[in-house]
């Protein structure tokens, strides 16, 4: 049956939204607590709600042109690219490096941390809990999650199943750990952050599975780690956006409880590298094209699995998925595919809000927590995200 609620769609310039992006990505050390006796992760961040920061932040201005790629990005963004950038980052480009080289690779969140500490930026204390679990996957083996859990509310909690990004090859969930956090803290949840398996070791669809297999853990023993079984999303971020699209797609063939909403964000949908996004912003940074060609190449045991729906969810049957929130960044290769995906989605009878942020890049959800239009990415998220836990 189709669903009768509209097909939203919500332009956003977001003007100086990149100053609360930079206070977003940063980690600091926070206290953690186990719950189910698997032991506490000992790894995280917690990023700034201060909006006494936003006048230093907004202050930044970087130095030297904008990018030819970026002539509408915003400066405090630029700083962000031009403190990655001195890491050596363009001198060794993760898609000439080996898998496990490239894990090494600096990230966006160290350029963060490391501007906050340019500006003094002090972070609050977090509003989570968060401790380790291992899950089954079958065959004996079993993936790490990481698991925050609200510090005040009653449970039992809404639970939202979060996968993180990287391509499939690269990455972490201590990486992500920002917008996991934020997502617990404004939704008022209990997150499961999933690490799932990564390619080149683990090829695809380990990581599809390991999504599925971590979700289905969830709803089994919710009420373990208090929440409750009844009400779940899912959601995840690039390739973690792929993934969490693919669990609502398994959970509906098989026949088991769908999520009560996905958060897509800037999702990996298509295996178009020739579109308009990837054409205009192919030199992009953090994300462009040659690194997208690289994580295909790492993840796929075949060229023509680049079709394979799993992949290219715009090929999928996208019917009776639950309602979707898809987010995208102007200076993204891959946005043109968002775009695609939510208007398949649309057309396919589900309730879609999709909204675009100018001016800023592939990552940026994770890095803001302050109020301005940045913070509305998450805001409009965990909005959603409430509606259809509630």
């Amino acid at each position: 049956m189709k669903n009768k609620s509209p097909f939203k769609v919500i332009n956003c310039g977001l003007a100086g939204s990149l100053l609360l992006l930079i206070l977003s990505l940063a980690s600091c050390t926070q206290k953690k607590t186990s719950e189910t006796g698997q032991g506490a992760d000992t790894s995280g961040s917690t990023m700034s709600n201060d909006s006494s920061m936003a006048g230093k932040l907004d202050e930044l201005k970087p130095k030297g042109p904008k990018p030819a790629w970026a002539p509408s990005i915003l400066p405090a963004m630029q700083v962000v690219l031009k403190k990655l950038a001195s890491y050596g980052y363009q001198d060794k480009p993760i898609y000439e490096l080996p898998a496990k080289e490239a894990r090494l690779s600096p990230t966006p969140t160290m350029a963060v941390m490391a501007v906050m500490k340019d500006h003094n930026i002090m972070m609050p204390a977090p509003k989570v809990d968060t401790a380790g679990q291992q899950i089954p996957v079958g065959e004996g083996q079993s993936i790490h999650a990481r698991i925050y859990t609200p510090k005040i509310g009653q449970a039992p909690f809404p639970v939202i199943v979060y996968y993180h990004g990287g391509g499939w090859v690269i990455a972490d969930i201590d990486t992500y750990n920002a917008s996991a956090q934020a997502l617990a803290e404004q939704v008022g949840a209990v997150v499961v952050s999933v690490g799932y398996r990564l390619a080149p070791e683990h090829k695809f669809p380990t990581q599809q599975n390991d999504a599925f297999a971590a979700y289905q853990w969830v709803l089994n023993n919710a009420q373990t780690i208090k929440g409750d079984p009844k009400r779940v999303a899912v959601a995840g971020e690039s390739a973690g956006g792929n993934l969490a699209a693919n669990v609502s797609i398994m959970a509906r063939d098989k026949k088991i409880a769908l999520p009560r909403h996905q958060l897509l964000v800037y999702p990996i949908a298509d295996n178009d590298v020739n579109s308009a996004s990837y054409t205009r912003y192919a030199s992009a940074k953090p994300l462009d094209k040659p690194m997208m060609e690289y994580f295909f190449k790492q993840t796929l045991s075949t060229d023509a699995q680049r079709s394979d729906p799993r992949i290219a969810l715009v090929k999928a049957n996208l019917q009776s998925l639950p309602g979707t929130t898809l987010i995208a960044a102007e200076l993204d290769p891959l946005q043109t595919e968002g775009k695609l995906l939510a208007d398949k989605l649309q057309a396919a009878g589900v309730t879609v809000t999709y909204k675009r942020y100018d001016g800023v890049t592939h990552e940026f959800f994770g890095m803001s927590t302050v109020p301005s239009e940045a913070k509305q990415a998450q805001t409009l998220a965990a909005d959603e995200l409430k509606k259809a836990l509630k």
